[in-house]
């Protein structure tokens, strides 16, 4: 005797003047021939699959977390997904939580060894897809870097508000503060960096009735040497 098992069919279709009649019809076509299945509920949604918040695939997830039905039914895979990531992610999570998968129209039935052996061939070549990916992201950075391209977010910081940074810093006033008077052009996080790095091994501006420049060769508490003579220095600013 077969064991009973509760159905949930997911339906979709992408525009609201649409219907899913074709895939209900070959659904419930597909679970009368199957002992002990029952239709425990249908999922329609009136929305393009590229979109990942629909409704009645919220309800779908949730209800299988909650194990309220134990086999989601499709008529296609692409009804219910849009990538071999998505397929191979969503399959696993179900089988974790007991939760099988059948699409008809694939062939793609989960209930059965030969189901399951399939599932493990995606997921091999999702896997093989992620890899290709990231070897040509990593080849198309190298070589835009031999190009000579710089990559990342262009930097706001140029030799004069760097300058600029350094005067304001020399009047003892924090980064936040130095961060307001120059617009925000540049974050808090970009003026540290600039007054830090001078510090560990830049140039200091010269201070009120200092006209020298002082050449840093290290920091160790308010002390550094120069032209091999320990000074004193004042001890770094508090932000």
């Amino acid at each position: 005797m077969s064991t009973p098992k509760r159905i949930g069919l997911y339906v979709r279709v992408s525009t609201s003047d649409q219907r899913c009649d074709l895939q209900l019809r070959e659904l419930r076509e597909y679970v009368s021939k199957r002992p002990g299945w029952t239709i425990a509920k249908i999922y329609e949604d009136k929305a393009s699959g590229a979109n990942p918040n629909r409704r009645m695939l919220n309800e779908l997830m949730s209800d299988c977390r909650r194990r309220r039905i134990d086999v989601v039914l499709v008529w296609k895979l692409d009804r219910l997904f849009r990538s071999l990531k998505g397929i191979v992610t969503t399959l696993h999570e179900w089988s974790e939580v007991g939760v099988e998968f059948c699409s008809v129209t694939d062939q793609l039935d989960l209930t059965t060894a030969q189901g399951r052996l399939m599932l493990h061939l995606v997921s091999a070549f999702a896997e093989f897809e992620r890899e290709l990916i990231r070897s040509r992201c990593i080849a198309g950075l190298e070589a835009a870097r031999a190009r000579g391209v710089r990559l990342g977010r262009p930097s706001n910081l140029t030799p004069s508000i760097e300058a600029e940074i350094l005067r304001l810093r020399s009047e003892d006033l924090s980064f936040r503060e130095i961060e307001r008077r120059l617009g925000k052009v540049v974050s808090k996080a970009t003026v540290e960096r600039v007054c830090k790095g001078i510090l560990r091994g830049g140039t200091i501006p010269p201070s009120d009735g200092d006209t020298s420049t002082l050449l840093v060769q290290g920091l160790t508490k308010g002390e550094t040497e120069r032209n091999n003579t320990t000074v004193s220095v004042p001890a770094r600013r508090k932000a």
